[in-house]
């Protein structure tokens, strides 16, 4: 399989990624008493790969966190266990609820990053194109860069930014002059990223996704590095086994890609 093949795999998540981070959900709530305890059921239910319930349950607490969990619960179903209409219904509802964990504090970095994350799945589904035409791009980065003026420490979004300046950078000449998305800035995200979260599977993974194409000298031998130590990293909960199979494959396939040149 050839460079171009593995490249192609990275440019399917290049808006967002992919993404979310596996640390997030601990720092989600600080609710007490009764309302503790029914958003650890949600928390619960997302750990354990009961994303539907997990929604329902958090989407029930009709708070922002409560919101920003049920869009990444629903974020998550659609994109690795949904198909078709079924699919396209999940990501819209995640979008939707997005908005609504904005909407119920304007001050909760949580809820713009998990509301990027849900739009992100959905420019993904709709391919790369479309998502350009239909604006999307712009307001994933908006989303983003509100998501780090609250919370400048957040790693997993300068992950999903750099993500977003490498899909855009690749997207063509046109995309990045109405854009302005750059490998450059792509680096920059990613490896502030790295610095905050050394150890964080998904972080690893999305960087070395885009890493042949961000740095076309030594950039694939690197990718090969970071997804190696990604493999090796603890698989935590549900989400987490979902982020490691993609990180399986990513590595068989920069393999082979490797043994053809």
């Amino acid at each position: 399989m050839t460079l171009t093949r593995f490249v192609r795999l990275a440019a399917v998540g290049g808006f967002v990624l992919i993404a979310v981070g596996l640390a997030c959900l601990a720092g989600l709530f600080d609710a007490a008493g009764a309302n503790a305890q029914s958003i650890d059921d949600a928390r619960a239910a997302f750990r354990e790969g009961r994303f539907l319930e997990a929604a329902d349950l958090a989407e029930a607490f009709q708070t922002s966190d409560g919101y920003a969990l049920a869009a990444q619960s629903l974020a998550v179903h659609g994109h690795y266990m949904a198909t078709g209409d079924e699919r396209k219904r999940f990501l819209e509802r995640a979008m939707r609820l997005g908005e609504e964990a904005v909407r119920a504090d304007s001050a909760n970095a949580e809820a713009y990053y998990q509301s990027a994350h849900a739009v992100g799945r959905y420019a993904q589904s709709v391919g790369k194109l479309t998502a350009l035409r239909r604006g999307l791009a712009g307001k994933i980065r908006g989303l983003l860069e509100d998501t780090l003026a609250i919370r400048p420490d957040f790693a997993e979004a300068h992950m999903a930014l750099g993500s977003w300046h490498a899909g855009i950078a690749s997207a063509g000449r046109i995309a990045r002059f109405i854009y302005k998305g750059n490998g450059k800035d792509a680096v920059i995200h990613y490896e502030r990223a790295l610095e905050l979260e050394p150890d964080s599977k998904v972080i690893l993974m999305e960087y070395a996704l885009n890493l042949p194409e961000l740095d076309r000298e030594g950039g694939r031998e690197r990718a090969g590095a970071l997804l190696s130590r990604a493999a090796g990293l603890p698989v935590r909960d549900a989400y987490g086994e979902f982020i490691q199979q993609d990180v399986l494959k990513a590595l068989a396939e920069l393999e082979e890609g490797g043994e053809d040149d």
